[in-house]
């Protein structure tokens, strides 16, 4: 079969540079996270929730490290959702892109939901332009302003990846400076180390609650690292840049969220934590959001103002990346036979405008009436830790079925951290309970309807590869099961499992993992064989080609 009718889709343009790769992830990484997710986290673990912050750190980690060889390698489009295509063939490629999709294309619409929630909360605003009805949802005005701003963020990535990228730094220079400001101001105002150790101790929710905390806000505040990849196939210089850009932002995302656990829980009034976490705030949290509210306690009215606008600004940027980077990700979906090819088309700016509007479209449809914040955000921390899950995988069985490709960048250790970031993307699903990886699960049944049905239709060879992807129902049951049987439920609901025959404490994570070593050394073993791998590879050719004159250049 040959490369030009593989090709179904238009050419990108290689114009993003270092920084703009970088502050692309950096931006992703500070959105909504930041202003909700330490208070959310010392409500579920108390103090001890700065582990549940290093111990995210550390595990995503393992999972940037991957990302920064793979992108690398094979700087393309949507890469997070081409690499399972590489290593084991279309059916474990589609999964893989779509659960990147899936969370991709609904953080656009939860950072405007965020916005718009902080925006309202001004008392001039609430009274003569409320955008939120008394049942908390968006009226009628408040669906009018989404759709403007979903517009303006679409606008901005017609555009072009570069101008997308280069509008951004601004953003992200504003996005990083605000929280270390907030950071240095409060601490320098308030801080009573007596908080780390009152309301039943460091850890008074024990083990389980530093674990629980990961789901509500944690794992997704640092999520996003990334989303440089998906923009690879417009990279400058890949091969040079890509590791650089993932590995600086995720050192900064990691250390400012540690500092910001640190602070606040420092920051807060004594008398509001001297017997239990459940409201560390005194009150439950102003409207305008926790950092607001502890910002005027301290009595630093001016910060308060700034956080405000920060509010907005934070997850406007985000959600302008995120469209993009999900318009990246259908676009290498949309270069598969078995999905309409109009994705992959590009126009004259090199730019993927069906899938741009696709992610448009169907991140309208995702305004609707959600629970909370953190029970969206637990439901996408589970399909992201899907597409995490699929990397180590991919990049294991690529280091031995195409392991002769050159690569300029190689994580350390991989033996040892390959399996290692497949148990933390295990973990993860875990902790975020039965309920939600259900839901998970269901999405990506969804979405292989779609794919068999394109299948079928086009006639493709896609089930021939079967044969290397049977590992995948196996697993994903297997996730369910020791969900169904382990000590986490709903994060929304506090974590703790609603059933009594559940697995002993720690016995459970030593289940997760000699389950998740099991299935990443089967998966490895399941791989494509190198003529497949090139076979796979040969479809980005016109992405890849060239590269070695960009790495010289």
């Amino acid at each position: 079969m040959s490369v030009v009718e593989e090709h179904r889709g238009g050419n990108l343009t290689r114009s993003v540079g270092f920084y703009g790769l970088m502050f692309v992830s950096l931006g992703s990484i500070i959105g909504s996270g930041w202003l909700l997710g330490a208070l959310t986290a010392a409500e579920t673990a108390g103090p001890a929730s700065i582990i549940s912050w290093v111990l995210a750190a550390a595990m995503l980690a393992t999972l940037a490290l991957v990302y920064a060889e793979l992108g690398a390698t094979y700087p393309v489009a949507g890469g997070s959702g081409r690499f399972p295509y590489y290593s084991h063939g279309p059916i474990v490629g589609f999964i893989g892109g779509w659960a990147a999709w899936v969370q991709a294309v609904f953080i656009a619409p939860i950072e405007v939901l965020a916005a718009i929630t902080y925006v309202n909360s001004v008392h001039w605003v609430n009274t003569n332009f409320a955008m939120i009805g008394t049942d908390g949802l968006l009226n009628t005005r408040g669906l009018v302003v989404a759709v403007i701003l979903m517009l303006l963020f679409t606008a901005m990535n017609l555009a072009g990846a570069q101008f997308m990228s280069e509008s951004n730094v601004i953003l992200v220079i504003w996005k990083t400076a605000v929280p270390f400001l907030a950071i240095g101001v409060i601490a320098s105002l308030s801080f009573h180390p007596g908080n780390f150790t009152a309301g039943g101790g460091f850890m008074p929710h024990g083990w389980h609650g530093v674990f629980a905390a990961l789901p509500v806000g944690v794992v997704f505040a640092l999520q996003g690292f990334e989303q440089a990849v998906c923009l690879a196939g417009e990279a400058r210089n890949p091969r040079k840049d890509l590791s650089r850009a993932i590995l600086t932002a995720m050192g900064i995302g990691a250390l400012l969220y540690t500092l910001l656990q640190v602070t606040m829980i420092a920051g807060l009034n004594p008398a509001d934590v001297a017997h239990n976490w459940d409201r560390p705030l005194g009150q439950d949290p102003s409207d305008y959001g926790a950092w607001y509210t502890l910002a005027l306690a301290v009595g630093a009215t001016w910060l308060a103002v700034i956080l405000i606008i920060d509010a907005v600004i934070s997850p406007a940027g985000t959600g302008i990346v995120y469209l993009g980077t999900s318009a990246r990700l259908s676009y290498a979906l949309g270069e598969e036979r078995e999905m309409p090819g109009a994705l992959a088309r590009t126009n004259a700016r090199g730019v993927p405008y069906i899938s741009i509007i696709v992610a448009l479209v169907v991140g309208l449809i995702g305004f609707g009436p959600f629970k909370s914040w953190a029970a969206l955000v637990s439901a996408v921390t589970g399909a992201t830790a899907v597409m995490y899950a699929m990397a180590p995988i991919a990049l294991g069985s690529l280091h031995l079925s195409d392991g002769d490709r050159p690569r300029q960048y190689r994580m350390p250790w991989p033996k040892v951290l390959l399996p290692t970031a497949f148990v933390s993307a295990n973990l993860i699903l875990y902790w975020g309970g039965y309920d939600v990886n259900l839901k998970v699960v269901g999405a990506i049944a969804v979405g292989l309807v779609v794919f068999v049905v394109g299948s079928v239709v086009n006639r493709t060879h896609a089930f021939s590869t079967f044969r290397n992807s049977w590992w995948i129902p196996v697993w994903l049951g297997g996730v369910l099961v020791i969900g169904r049987f382990g000590r986490y439920g709903d994060p929304t609901k506090g974590g703790v499992q609603r059933h009594t025959d559940s697995l002993p404490a720690f016995v459970d994570l030593g289940v997760v993992i000699a389950f998740a070593l099991v299935i990443y050394y089967l998966a490895v073993a399941m791989r494509l064989e190198p003529n497949g791998v090139n076979e796979e590879v040969a479809k980005d050719a016109h992405q890849l080609a060239g590269l070695d004159e960009l790495t010289t250049a």
